[in-house]
């Protein structure tokens, strides 16, 4: 366990000491043990991958390893840079729609419904915008940093902070309506799990390894289930954080822990169906047969959805520090540390190909919708491809 940790710490440095800043070297030394990527051998081409188009967005977010994300809502998609610049694109054609400017540094989103698109800043603004014509529409203030994005739904704004709170706001003019408090443990990683609104519902996965459903209107708590429990005699050891955001179908939800366990939970009630021992940081995304997982070594994953049991298992990609899967069609598609995506067959993991959007890491997993992937780079080139 601790040489995964190792590599995860070096590699990515997002250890956070609560209250102390960046971790610089968890061990002591000035040594960098970072185990180097897998390098990348030549694939045969068996799936045609074509870029639609591709668009400089802004700053990006190499230096501060943020997953802004795009959003995608209503053919447009949204992208956010560390500067504060909101830009929403035709989802088809690549054309800018809008933009507009918060002059602050933003960590969080942007999230999107068909009203609003929020981001979140390191000092605990959250901004609303217009998503049809991005006027800014309002401004509030939440208890800490935001690495999550914020999300909107039946007129309410649930905002999560590093400092385990989850906020709901009113989505007219933000103001607050109530506010659901966890104790965040000394140390953690850097990175907070994205909040899932199913029906009136709020799905919020926390640091120390537990889930909760909260009430939508109200903030109350519905049921915590425990995915995974810290083991281990040192802090380090025993971090179980849910950075990923968890994954509803249905009546289940599928959610992963660092150094931990992936699980099947029950929606209605938290019951456990079944887990997997298998960590994770980057995340994981479904199908109506598999869940697909980057684990902590960047070895991607299909597993059945019913009961956990591997289907394949992708070690091609080791220490390349590879996001979060997504699939397309009949592909499983991630992103890397040298700013190419990896194209795999959904049945069996095989590399069918492999295309690059830019030198930079991907850090924000690739988006998904409909017949289109979306790639956004951390130095801020969003790439819009198909396959034929």
């Amino acid at each position: 366990m601790l040489s995964s940790t190792r590599y995860f710490l070096f590699a990515l440095t997002l250890v956070l000491l609560s209250g102390c800043g960046t971790v610089k070297n968890m061990f002591g030394s000035g040594e960098d043990n970072t185990i180097p990527p897998t390098p990348l051998v030549e694939i045969e081409t068996l799936t045609e991958i074509i870029k639609l188009w591709s668009k400089d967005t802004g700053k990006g977010s190499t230096k501060q390893y943020l997953k802004l994300t795009p959003s995608h809502i209503q053919g447009k998609v949204f992208v956010a840079d560390v500067r504060g610049k909101l830009t929403a694109f035709d989802a088809t054609s690549g054309n800018r729609l809008w933009e507009n400017d918060a002059d602050m540094s933003i960590t969080g989103g942007p999230g999107s419904s068909e009203t609003l698109t929020m981001i979140g800043s390191d000092n605990g603004d959250v901004l609303a915008y217009a998503s049809e014509s991005g006027d800014f529409l309002w401004q509030a203030k939440v208890s800490s940093e935001i690495l999550a994005a914020p999300q909107e739904a039946y007129g309410i704004v649930v905002v999560r902070t590093i400092d385990g709170k989850i906020f709901g706001l009113d989505a007219n003019d933000g103001s607050r309506l109530w506010i659901y408090d966890r104790t965040v443990p000394a140390l953690t990683l850097r990175g907070t799990s994205n909040p899932v609104i199913t029906g009136d519902v709020v799905i919020a996965g926390f640091d120390g390894g537990r889930i909760s459903a909260i009430e939508l209107h109200t903030g109350k708590l519905i049921w915590e289930t425990s995915v995974s429990l810290a083991s281990g005699r040192s802090q380090l050891e025993r971090m179980v954080d849910i950075d990923s955001e968890p994954v509803v179908i249905g009546n289940d939800i599928y959610v992963a822990t660092f150094q931990g366990r992936l699980a099947s939970v029950a929606l209605e009630n938290g019951r456990i169906t079944w887990t997997r021992d298998i960590s994770s940081y980057a995340g994981l995304t479904a199908d109506e047969k598999n869940i697909y997982i980057t684990d902590d070594q960047s070895h991607v994953w299909a597993l059945e959805r019913s009961s956990g049991n591997s289907v394949w298992k992708q070690e091609g990609l080791f220490a390349r520090r590879v996001t979060a899967p997504a699939t397309f069609g009949e592909l499983v598609v991630v992103g890397d540390l040298e700013g190419y995506l990896h194209w795999m067959d959904k049945s069996n993991g095989q590399f069918v190909a492999r295309t690059q959007i830019s030198k930079s890491p991907i850090l924000a997993p690739p988006v998904a919708v409909e017949d289109i992937v979306y790639a956004y780079s951390s130095d801020g080139t969003l790439v819009a491809y198909t396959s034929h």
